[in-house]
């Protein structure tokens, strides 16, 4: 296959390194089943999910000055500085689109009332069925770029396409009422009318039972092969080499649902979120079409995308707050 069809996709990652990083994810989603209160029903406090999410944070950034290190010793600082860079890029990026899944995530659980001391550990397993969901498309994702070239400009145009669609329906409210995958299920299963704890699926006079929460987490594991889709392409925008892929995502991923936690009960503060991560999406698409004409370097993608993601937090924060300070003098008086 020539060089005009194809491209090499190169990793410095060692199998030891593959291994040991999948081990630290394992151990880690371990101890949070069984050791940290991911087996026991309770609700989550802000305190408790602003700790995990500075936990994965600092994790995050430990790993990315691992990262440095171990190739600044190995392949030089040129390749350690390139390589920490797209690191950070790709989870800043891959961060910033989860968040929009959490929007996604206060739906669901607001449609069928799922009392908070029971979304904990339905977002474990959301958690895990993404992590098997986003690694086979990565993997293809790689394989499809290093058999087409070309495919990195669809995934642009898509891209593009994506987020004018997002900015055009950025209000647009879904209604689940109306999603044909829920509406096929409740047509399929036999379902409690109420929740039973953390159970999927309980025994009824000998008859097997799905419950509420089992098409809570079928429609969250929807959710996550959805915005896999935007994001998977996204990061491909940033680096090739499946192991920063691969790492950023699931940094990303696992500390996607101590941010829910943490912001869930704020979601509507954030409006223009959704309009700033359609730009983003824009931005990443527009940059992976101008390649044949331009490469920006990787410190221009993470400082704009993350001017980006700021700007539409800092306003979005700054137009609600008269609303709240309304709100609570009509409260008072």
């Amino acid at each position: 296959m020539n060089d005009a069809t194809s491209t090499a996709v190169v990793s410095f990652a060692t199998g030891p390194m593959w291994a040991g990083f999948i081990a630290f994810v394992l151990a880690m989603l371990a101890l949070d089943l069984f050791v940290f209160g991911g087996r026991k029903a309770h609700k989550v406090s802000v305190k408790e999910a602003g700790a995990w999410v500075a936990v994965w944070v600092s994790l995050a950034l430990t790993f990315a000055a691992l990262l440095w290190w171990y190739l600044n010793d190995t392949q030089g600082a040129e390749i350690a500085r390139t390589k920490t860079l797209e690191f950070l890029a790709g989870y800043l990026i891959e961060q910033s689109l989860s968040v929009d899944n959490m929007f996604v995530f206060v739906m669901i659980f607001s449609y069928f009332a799922v009392p908070p001391e029971l979304q904990r550990r339905v977002l474990l397993y959301g958690v895990l069925g993404a992590i098997v969901m986003r690694a086979g498309m990565i993997f293809a994702g790689v394989w499809l770029v290093q058999q087409f070239a070309w495919i990195l400009y669809a995934f642009g145009a898509f891209l593009v396409v994506t987020g004018i669609k997002m900015i055009i329906f950025a209000d647009a409210e879904p209604d689940l009422e109306k999603n044909p995958l829920l509406r096929w299920l409740r047509g399929h299963l036999r379902i409690t009318p109420g929740f039973h704890g953390e159970k999927f699926f309980v025994r009824q006079n000998g008859i097997l039972w799905a419950t509420p929460m089992f098409l809570v987490l079928i429609l969250i594991e929807a959710s996550d092969l959805v915005f896999a889709v935007d994001s998977i392409p996204a990061i491909f925008a940033v680096t090739t080499d499946p192991f920063i892929v691969f790492t950023s995502n699931i940094f990303a991923i696992m500390g996607l649902r101590a941010l829910y936690f943490l912001l869930a009960d704020m979601a509507d503060r954030f409006h223009l979120l959704k309009y700033g991560l359609a730009l983003v999406l824009v931005f990443i698409g527009g940059k992976m079409l101008a390649m044949p004409w331009f490469h920006m370097p990787i410190q221009w993608s993470l400082t704009i995308v993350a001017s980006i993601i700021a700007v539409s937090v800092v306003a979005s924060l700054a137009l609600t707050k008269p609303k709240l300070n309304t709100v609570a003098a009509g409260e008072e008086a």
